[in-house]
């Protein structure tokens, strides 16, 4: 049997690209490349020289930090550019965090966490240690993250909370495009343009199935309303009778694109909890921002949000306002 062709590189000598240098995309021209010998899946370093920067800068890099440079990557150069700017200012404006006692009430805006508006404790509670509030501070001074949303997918959002908050309506389930299938089938989307077996098909399987992962465990704890979670007691008895319809199932092939959407508005607050660093969650930051794209298109929207809401009931509603 004849061994199997080396894949082709991605890139060429002399072909202008965009490269990541941490957390930012620089636009670059290959110098040079050769095959990566530290990959088993026999992929490519490149030599990059970044536009505008000294031959001191040039270095070798993987593939999975060059760009095709596309309409799409330019923009999101430049609002990763105007990001970083913005969390610079930010930085430059807040006063340095003090490690004294609060004096009296702390009470913080309506924006903070709430773990940090509790540290104050009613009157005549005990007072945190101080390594708690540096904990705390250390905590909130973690880089966030912004995700963009786009506006049609934010106003699908809007919708959601109203026919559930307002109109007291849930979600029809099992959805008949519950999550893990739109992850599954943006994976398959993307088949064409990532080569099978590269570095950047492997990241996107991996996020993808950390996705999945995060839906199952955050679902119940973080993305639901109050008003849903009668009915989420209900499918999580279904998924543990052995002679349910939806029994050993997990919760992204039940809950649909509505409680997706809930997920990515939620990931900046999560991957802050994480110790991932600094380019890796750049990359991520950078996936999550194409699959939002990927999804506010036209079929998608069309396919994965036309989620049915029905009223539970007259006894639900009562069972609900009961338990508050």
């Amino acid at each position: 049997m004849a061994p199997a062709a080396a894949p082709e590189p991605q890139f060429k000598k002399d072909e202008k690209a965009l490269c990541f240098h941490h957390e930012l995309l620089y636009e670059a021209k290959v110098l040079d490349l050769k095959p990566d010998s530290s990959d088993k899946k026999n992929g490519y370093e490149y030599k990059v020289h970044y536009k505008g920067w000294k031959n001191t800068w040039d270095d070798w890099v993987p593939e999975d930090r060059l760009r095709k440079i596309t309409p799409e990557n330019r923009e999101l150069a430049n609002q990763l550019r105007h990001e970083m700017l913005a969390a610079q200012r930010a930085a430059r404006a807040q006063p340095p965090p003090s490690k004294r006692k609060p004096q009296g009430s702390t009470r913080g805006s309506e924006e903070r966490q709430t773990s940090v508006a509790a540290t104050a404790g009613p009157r005549g509670q005990k007072r945190v240690r101080d390594h708690d509030l540096e904990k705390e501070e250390a905590f909130q001074s973690r880089r966030s993250i912004r995700i963009p949303m786009p506006d049609r997918l934010k106003s699908l959002l809007v919708d959601d909370w109203e026919n559930i908050t307002k109109n007291l309506q849930l979600v029809q389930l099992p959805s008949t495009k519950p999550a893990g299938v739109i992850l599954d089938e943006y994976l398959e989307s993307q088949n064409g343009s990532r080569r099978r077996g590269s570095a950047e098909a492997d990241i996107l399987e991996e996020v993808v199935q950390g996705l999945k992962e995060y839906f199952n465990k955050s679902l119940g704890r973080l993305l639901l309303y109050r008003f849903e979670r009668e009915q989420f007691f209900d499918i999580h008895t279904r998924i543990e009778s052995p002679t349910s319809d939806l029994s050993g199932k997990n919760l992204a092939d039940i809950y649909g694109g509505e409680h997706l959407l809930r997920l990515f508005v939620s990931m900046p607050e999560l991957i802050a909890q994480t110790n991932m660093d600094q380019q890796s969650v750049g990359r991520l930051r950078e996936e999550l921002t194409q699959i939002l794209s990927w999804l506010a298109k036209e079929p998608q929207v069309n396919a994965y949000f036309a989620s049915v809401y029905e009223s539970p009931g007259q006894a639900y509603i009562d069972k609900v306002k009961s338990s508050a």
